[in-house]
C-alpha cells in the first residue's frame, strides 16, 4: 500500500520573487518564504558531538554515550536544535500535513548541506528515508522522512532509494520512551528489501529523518546497512534534541 502523496503541482509558488514569511507573514527578503529576522531566530545548532550531533558546550568533542558505545553511523548532520519555533514547524508538518513548512525546512537543510559539502563533508551515493510502519503510514497518510528525502534529493542532485528499507514490525511509537526502551522497541524492526549487492555494498548512504532524539532508530538502521556491507552511513535530519537526559 502506497499512501505517500504524489501531488505534481506546487504546494505554493516556491519560485515567486515576492513571498511572505511563513512565520511572521511579513514580506520575505529572499525567494524563500522566510524573512531574514525569522531565519536568524531559528535555533541553529552550534557546538555538538562529532558523531551524534548532541549539543555540547564546546565544539570538537565527542559525547560520553558515543565514547562508551560508538554508533554504527559515522556522523549526524542536523541544522537546528529541536526547540521553538522549529519544534512547532516540524509538528505542524508531521502531524497536520502542513507541507509548506516541510518544504521550507528541506530547502534550508539543503542549503546547509551544500555548505557542508563545500567544506569537505563527503557526498553520499544515496539518500534513504527512515521508513514508517504500515499502521502509522495509514494513519498519517504520508511519510514525512520520505518527503524530506525527495526534496533534498532534488536540491542536492542525489539519488533517493525510497524502497530499500522496510519497517516490518508495527512497534509502539518512540515518543515518550527512554533510550533503553527505544533500543528494545526497535530490535528486529527493520529489514532490507532492495538489491543489497547493488544498492548497499561498498556504498556511502545517508539516512533522512525529521528529528533525532536518542539515535536508537538511526543506530538500528545504520547497523543493518553496515552489516549488509555499506562503506559508510551518515544521518541527515532537521533537528537534534538538546535534552541529554533522554539518552542512556
Amino acid at each position: 500500500m502506497h499512501c505517500q502523496p504524489h501531488y505534481k503541482g506546487q504546494v505554493y509558488i516556491w519560485l515567486k520573487n515576492k513571498q511572505n514569511c511563513l512565520l511572521c507573514d511579513e514580506p520575505s527578503d529572499s525567494p524563500l518564504p522566510l524573512c531574514d529576522p525569522c531565519a536568524d531566530e531559528l535555533p541553529w545548532l552550534g557546538a555538538q558531538c562529532m558523531h551524534c550531533a548532541l549539543p555540547l558546550p564546546t565544539a570538537g568533542l565527542t559525547c560520553g554515550q558515543c565514547l562508551l558505545h560508538p554508533p554504527a553511523f559515522q556522523q549526524v548532520i542536523a541544522a537546528w536544535r529541536y526547540d521553538f519555533p522549529l519544534d512547532a514547524l516540524i509538528s505542524r508538518f508531521k502531524h497536520q500535513a502542513k507541507w509548506p513548512f516541510g518544504r521550507l525546512m528541506a530547502e534550508l537543510l539543503a542549503q546547509f548541506l551544500h555548505y557542508r559539502f563545500n567544506e569537505g563533508l563527503p557526498r553520499p551515493d544515496s539518500l534513504l528515508p527512515v521508513p514508517l510502519s504500515r499502521q502509522r503510514l495509514r494513519q498519517r497518510g504520508f511519510n514525512q522522512a520520505e518527503m524530506l528525502a525527495r526534496w533534498l534529493g532534488k536540491e542536492l542532485q542525489l539519488k533517493v532509494a525510497g524502497d530499500l528499507l522496510r519497517r516490518r514490525l508495527d512497534t509502539p511509537a518512540q515518543q515518550g520512551l527512554d533510550a533503553r526502551a527505544r533500543r528494545r522497541n526497535l530490535r528486529q524492526a527493520f529489514s532490507l528489501t532492495g538489491e543489497v549487492e547493488v544498492e548497499v555494498a561498498g556504498r556511502h548512504l545517508a539516512l533522512v529523518d525529521d528529528v533525532l532524539t536518542t539515535g536508537a532508530t538511526a543506530q538500528a538502521l545504520a547497523r543493518l546497512l553496515m552489516d549488509a556491507g555499506a562503506r559508510r552511513v551518515d544521518v541527515y535530519c532537521l533537528a537534534r534534541t538538546p535534552r541529554p537526559e533522554t539518552r542512556d
